[in-house]
């Protein structure tokens, strides 16, 4: 049966066509325009109150379906009741009204909407870096990758910020599963693209959350540089090294930069017979503030301890500690540094003797073996060529004995050098210094081979005096900026640095020029070190047998002592003496002190600190 075909209703278009382009249909749509924008604007007031209503109410659903419904009853009062005193109010619902109005035009109010999304130039730097990272983060076979070229790069970079300049300041980025960031190597190739891709000449910190698998990049800003020398306040075996990053330490200390007072982040080096890390290793370039370093920590040692000073530069850069209370000795001549180290190596010994027998007879242990001794050496390998040059042995040699069994003697060894002299330290010296710092401009490779870690942060190559990174045992590599603490006797340097050092310096016991009498010293070893001793040769001290070696001088007429480092000998019977009755080896003390040592069997008396005299011949 044929389908019936529909009826056409319309057989021309041409009657519409006309219609549509005639005059009064365009002057009807001119007509409703004209009222629709007019209806606009008289009822704006109530589209924008009506918009805020809404608003408000589903602020509010949303309010009750968030409290708990324990809660929903006392809340239900309280809105009742809040009600029936605006009703009771004379004049309460109109102002009720009138505040209703107010907050639902308020909230109905038209917003701009602000742009956060990135401009055209962040949009390509973002992508460019997603287009570097491409090679690193891809491998083939993946079925569906996080990155590939021409990729989504909106998918690794949930987060990222830019600065003014249009630099990134920060960004967030995942990367597969698969990536081996255990390695160092592995981390250290993503973070060089990251560091040429986001900016050079800036810090940038790298956060690796291998659980997450996700990395943030930060662009860190410059250390303070205001601080100067000063009192911190710090237990009796802290030593503040310098400052560091606000959220790389959980603690503060109150500092003073001028005339304003804030809270800065220390990094606290701690020191004692609990420490883990006893003794510190300094290492930079010539002029990045290594001498600084060991000045601060010289001043904050004479606090409650003594000080030993070895400057094997020779440039005086310690002159302002000679004769001051609790400075031993400032030795920069290769006589003095051995006979100084020499005496510190016995007293070491003497003082682990002495509180044994203590401890072995159920009393504390004395009070000169508890108070702190700081041996400081400053560019020791300097007095090691002078050595090998004079056919005298390495002062680095006195070093072993502090530094293996300092932390229970109350020593604590503090040694600062160059890369360039670094292969020339003693073994004991590398073996023992947990704590390191590195100081100056240094690349990746250098401060992990100092630090045993790399740094979290990419290197700069300018960098202010002072600044490198720090490592306390085992724990994170830190940013490091050392206290502003200049030789107050340097003609360059500022008044009111100057002013702020000389403030730290303990008073001066002995004279400078080395005009002032010395005072005889019999029994025991007095705490109060910075009063010039005198040390006399003993009667039954014998002459070196070998030229070469230095004469050991000891205070105590009953043993001398080795200069092997062993211990004093015993008396006749077997029995020890007591410690406290006889000293060990002889004692270093300031420039003005005048000491007698031995010549060829002959006894002299020289000006200067302790030293052995080499036999003539």
């Amino acid at each position: 049966m044929a389908r019936r075909p529909l009826p056409r209703i319309l057989t021309d278009s041409a009657p519409l066509a006309r219609m549509a382009n005639s005059t009064s249909l365009a002057r009807s749509r001119e007509l409703a325009r004209t009222a629709a924008d007019s209806a606009s604007d008289v009822f704006h007031p109530l589209i924008t109150i009506g918009r805020g209503l809404r608003r408000l109410g589903a602020a509010g659903r949303g309010r009750w379906a968030e409290t708990p419904r324990e809660h929903r009853g006392p809340v239900a009062f309280f809105v009742g009741a809040c009600v029936l005193v605006v009703c009771l109010v004379p004049y309460g619902p109109l102002l009720a009204l009138i505040t209703v109005m107010g907050a639902g035009a308020w909230a109905g109010r038209e917003r701009t909407p602000v742009d956060t999304g990135p401009g055209e130039a962040e949009r390509e730097r973002l992508r460019a870096l997603y287009e570097a990272l491409v090679p690193y983060f891809s491998v083939d076979g993946d079925p569906s990758p996080l990155y590939a070229h021409d990729g989504d790069w909106e998918r690794v970079f949930p987060e990222y910020a830019f600065d003014e300049g249009g630099r990134i300041e920060r960004l967030q980025l995942k990367y597969p599963a698969y990536f081996t960031d255990g390695e160092d190597q592995s981390r250290v190739r993503i973070e060089q693209v990251l560091y040429a891709k986001a900016g050079r000449g800036r810090e940038y910190h790298f956060g690796w959350d291998e659980l997450a698998n996700q990395l943030t990049l930060t662009a860190l800003g410059a250390l303070p540089t205001d601080l100067v020398a000063q009192r911190f306040v710090t237990s009796p075996g802290e030593t503040v090294l310098g400052f560091t990053d606000p959220d790389a330490v959980q603690r503060t200390l109150p500092v003073t930069a001028g005339a304003e007072r804030r809270d800065a982040p220390p990094v606290v080096w701690r020191t004692g017979q609990r420490s883990t890390e006893p003794h510190l290793l300094v290492l930079g370039q010539p002029g990045t503030g290594a001498t600084t370093l060991l000045r601060s920590i010289a001043l904050q040692a004479l606090q409650h301890g003594d000080v030993l000073v070895i400057d094997g530069s020779g440039t005086g850069e310690y002159g302002c500690l000679v004769g001051r209370h609790g400075v031993l000795g400032v030795e920069s001549g290769l006589a003095g540094a051995l006979a100084t180290l020499e005496w510190a190596s016995h007293e070491t010994e003497r003082r682990l003797i002495a509180a044994n027998r203590a401890r072995q007879a159920g009393r504390p242990a004395p009070e000169d073996t508890r108070r702190p001794l700081w041996i400081i050496a400053d560019r020791p390998t300097a007095l090691a060529h002078i050595a090998v040059a004079e056919g005298r042995e390495d002062p680095q040699r006195w070093l072993q004995v502090p530094l293996r069994h300092g932390r229970a003697a109350q020593v604590t060894v503090v040694v600062a050098d160059q890369f360039e002299s670094a292969e020339l330290l003693s073994e004991p010296v590398r073996a023992h210094t947990k704590a390191r710092v590195v100081l100056g401009p240094a690349t990746a490779d250098e401060v992990r081979a100092v630090l045993g870690a790399p740094p979290h942060t990419t290197p700069t190559a300018s960098v202010p005096p002072g600044r490198g990174y720090a490592r306390l045992g085992s724990a994170p590599v830190l940013r490091l900026q050392v206290p502003a603490t200049p030789d107050p006797l340097d003609d360059a340097t500022g008044q009111a640095h100057r002013q702020a050092v000389l403030a730290l310096l303990p008073e001066r016991t002995v004279p400078a020029d080395g005009s002032g009498p010395a005072e005889p010293v019999t029994g025991h070893r007095s705490t109060d070190a910075g009063k010039p001793v005198d040390v006399r040769k003993p009667e039954d001290v014998s002459t070196s047998a070998e030229a070469g070696k230095p004469v050991s001088v000891s205070k105590s007429t009953g043993a001398a002592a080795k200069p092997d480092g062993g211990a004093a000998a015993a008396d006749a019977d077997g029995a020890v003496p007591d410690t406290e009755q006889a000293g060990s080896a002889a004692e270093p003390v300031g420039a003005a002190s005048r000491v007698r040592s031995a010549k060829r069997g002959d006894t002299r008396v020289v000006n200067g600190s302790a030293e052995a005299v080499r036999a003539e011949g």
